[in-house]
């Protein structure tokens, strides 16, 4: 791995394409360089997440699904290669099991607001959809595996119950919509 990294600046890609891990160069707007683009997004939202103070269990988790990231990029980046499996899947549905059953039930819509870390998984959340959407797009284009498709799913699930969790970690709640606010309307 060292001598694939040893020269950054390749100037391969100047002319507005790029190189997939089988060997195969396509233009750097492709749905897949978005897909895979949008997966390295996330993971680096995520780094920004573990910049801030959580329990130690669950840094541990979100430095596991950076790890699961890494691949599912590199899955995208293979076309036909496999390296997001049934167990990743399974593994976000028991984190979302374990960290839901410690929640009230929502009643209201929340904003993605409250503590800094809780607002970051928000933002996680968010690309994490949009990730999902453009693998969506990808796998009515090309043949995809269904497993990195469920594991954003189940991932951007996880990424809403776990901001729901740092705002209580962090000693708040929920911020809630509230329907019949009075909004300051400039005039």
């Amino acid at each position: 791995m060292g001598n694939r990294l040893s020269k950054i600046a390749t100037r391969t890609g100047d002319k507005g394409t790029t190189g997939l891990g089988d060997g195969s160069r396509v233009d750097k707007d492709a749905l897949r360089v978005h897909a895979m683009g949008d997966v390295d997004e996330l993971n680096s939202h995520i780094g920004l997440l573990l910049c801030e103070d959580l329990p130690a269990a669950l840094r541990e988790e979100l430095i596991s699904i950076q790890h699961d990231l890494f691949d599912l990029g590199g899955e995208l980046c293979i076309p036909g290669y496999t390296l997001i499996h049934d167990e990743q899947v399974a593994r976000l549905d028991g984190l979302l099991e374990k960290y839901n059953s410690t929640l009230p039930a929502l009643k209201e819509f929340i904003l993605p607001a409250g503590s800094r870390a809780a607002a970051q998984a928000h933002i996680c959340r968010t690309v994490c959809r949009r990730a999902e959407r453009t693998i969506v797009s990808l796998g009515k284009a090309e043949k995809l595996n269904d497993n990195p498709r469920q594991y954003m799913n189940r991932l951007s699930d996880l990424m809403f119950v776990l901001s729901r969790v740092l705002n209580r970690y962090a000693g708040g709640s929920d911020v809630l919509w509230e329907k019949d606010r009075v909004r300051d309307i400039a005039s």
